[in-house]
């Protein structure tokens, strides 16, 4: 979260191929408007409840990370990395989200990502928007912080530890993220495809992208346990700290400063090197025969897609809307968790 760690930079190397970054959101058109209803409904409730419980444990130290966190999301998110069998992945967060400060404002720091991908960037469909939310966001958080916090249990209290278990807690989340869809798909998924068939697939794809998602949760969360370990909340009453005292507001704007420039490097540096190769849920779309159900994007807009209109040079147009992407994220992140605080009881 805090900087561009040596082990990022290789992993992203080392998964990233030419082509455009992209998301594992569902667009329009796969589930019907009931259950999409639905599923909204059921988000509403979760980011409610969410909103209620961090405001009853939220540090005032806590806002500016709370933003940075939602801005390196944005830009992870991005990275596109390939898996077997010609399709990709990328990090959902909500795993590395929770560990880092709590489930309840993880829930709502990956709420913010896909919120303005499906508004801005037109990543995600619109009446599908609180299928997305539920799917990356209220499910992953919490199942990645139960299942971190549960090895963190067993396992000697070690750095060491902190960083194996994220990269479990990464891995649990997608593939619970993916069989969520799947029961929305059976509720009411529209291409006709055999449940069966999707569950094969949604779950066999999703294992191995949920590798990437482990290795990447947990070098960033190595990383800051490296840097300045008392500011992953998931270990903080594990007595991993290297520092005996709270951050001071200097050294949060340090880190704050520190991890934004390096949100803003791998949209530079990395992102325009995604692999262009179709996204898990894509891929298990084209494969089982529900893909042609998609309805295209009711909003769209200057930056669809992560292009920038009038900019013909596709490289370019990335970088300067992830750049957007990473600023828009980190002020809609602060400003929320800031009004959050603001309102809560004396």
């Amino acid at each position: 979260m805090c900087f561009l760690h040596p082990g990022l930079t290789l992993l992203l190397q080392a998964t990233c191929s030419n082509g455009d970054g992209g998301a594992v959101h569902i667009p329009d058109g796969y589930i019907n408007l009931i259950t999409s209803a639905g599923s909204g409904a059921v988000a509403a409730g979760g980011l409610w409840a969410a909103l209620k419980q961090t405001g009853r444990r939220l540090a005032e130290k806590q806002i500016p990370l709370a933003g940075l966190t939602a801005a390196f999301l944005f830009a992870l998110q991005m990275l596109n990395f390939p898996v077997a069998a010609g399709t990709s992945g990328h990090l959902l967060g909500g795993a590395l989200a929770a560990i880092l400060l709590g489930p309840s404002m993880g829930i709502l720091v990956v709420a913010v990502v896909v919120i303005v991908q499906a508004l801005i960037f037109a990543d995600g469909g619109v009446t599908a928007l609180g299928l997305n939310v539920l799917n990356m966001a209220i499910v992953t958080a919490p199942v990645g912080w139960g299942v971190f916090r549960w090895l963190m249990k067993v396992l000697p209290k070690t750095t060491a530890s902190g960083v194996g278990a994220t990269m479990v807690a990464g891995w649990v989340s997608m593939i619970v993220s993916s069989t969520v869809f799947v029961i929305e798909y059976a509720i009411g998924g529209q291409g006709g495809a055999p449940l069966g068939t999707v569950f094969a697939a949604m779950t066999g794809v999703h294992a191995l992208i949920g590798i990437g998602e482990g290795l990447i949760s947990a070098v960033v969360v190595g990383a800051v346990l490296a840097v300045r370990s008392d500011l992953v909340l998931g270990t903080a009453d594990l007595a991993l700290s290297r520092t005996a005292t709270a951050p001071s507001g200097k050294a949060v704007g340090g880190i704050v400063a520190a991890g934004l420039a390096a949100a803003l490097l791998l949209v530079l540096v990395v992102a325009p090197m995604a692999s262009p190769a179709p996204d898990g849920l894509e891929f298990v779309a084209d494969d089982t025969g529900f893909a042609a159900a998609a309805e295209e994007h009711p909003v769209g807009g200057p930056l669809a897609d992560y292009g920038v209109a009038g900019i013909e040079n596709e490289r370019v147009g990335t970088v300067v809307a992830g750049a957007i992407g990473v600023g828009a994220t980190f002020l809609i992140g602060f400003v929320l968790i800031a009004l959050i605080r603001r309102r809560r009881p004396a």
